[in-house]
């Protein structure tokens, strides 16, 4: 089943919103009021609305397979989680979310296909540093390059990598280029590895140090702030000038030979 274009919904919302208009003027056989009347009578005796909203999701209470993801009704997402934990997951019209322990562990868009597995790289990336041969033909690989998540600077930097440090050592530092995603962002680390494409660099180091340099000079320097009446109490600087009076004179005689 197709899912509708946004295009589509707000078209059917300016429908139902003019139908219902019309309808407010009509009235009802053996009435003598039209319904929007006697709609506005009835509001005076309608209870307040709810203060606090209900969840429009379908619950499932699945658990962690040997792939790292769960089943929801056909489909299979992937979570940052050990094998046999059981998790909460909430089935909203265009997106799942997997739930364990109060906290969103993983956030999905809904496929409304049969059997296809929706994963994320960055669940697999702890266990593909124990496995790191296993990145370059992985699934969630080829579905993070197919939806843009994977730049060709990426795949240039992780060739530079190879060839200085070798296939599994290269494999493993890239891997931890992207763990570096989870405390920085993706986009910062991206914009890391294209600027040390740039000048020429192709280590971990690098990336690091890009990120902090970078964090630094998005951070504005503190600016000077008006005390008001708390600067009466300021004093000028001290002078040492004085202190040179209390040295004797065969002292200062001595150090200027």
């Amino acid at each position: 089943m197709p899912v509708p274009s946004v295009q589509h919904l707000e078209e059917l919302n300016l429908l139902l919103l003019s139908g219902s208009v019309e309808q407010q003027s009509r009235v009802i056989t053996g009435r003598t009021q039209t319904i929007g009347a006697v709609m506005l009578a009835e509001q005076e005796h309608l209870l307040p609305l709810a203060g606090e909203g209900f969840d429009l999701a379908s619950l499932h209470f699945p658990h962690i397979n040997a792939s790292g993801c769960v089943k929801v009704l056909t489909n299979f997402y992937s979570a940052p989680l050990p094998m046999g934990t059981s998790v909460q997951v909430k089935v909203y019209s265009a997106y799942v979310e997997v739930w364990h322990q109060a906290k969103c562990v993983a956030r999905h868009e809904r496929c409304y296909e049969r059997h296809q597995k929706v994963l994320h790289l960055d669940h697999y990336l702890d266990v593909l540093t124990k496995k790191p041969g296993a990145l370059a033909g992985s699934t969630a690989l080829e579905q993070c390059r197919a939806q843009g998540g994977w730049p060709a600077s990426y795949d240039r930097f992780w060739g530079l990598l190879k060839e200085r440090e070798g296939k599994q050592a290269g494999t493993r530092a890239m891997i931890d280029v992207l763990l570096l995603g989870r405390e920085y962002g993706a986009a910062r680390v991206r914009r890391a590895v294209e600027e040390a494409l740039d000048v020429g660099c192709s280590n971990l180091g690098a990336i690091r140090y890009l990120l902090n340099v970078n964090h630094l000079k998005q951070n504005p320097t503190a600016k000077p702030i008006d005390i008001g009446v708390l600067s009466r109490y300021d004093r000028p600087q001290p002078s040492l000038d004085a202190y040179d009076q209390l040295r004797p004179s065969w002292l200062a005689t001595e150090v200027i030979q």
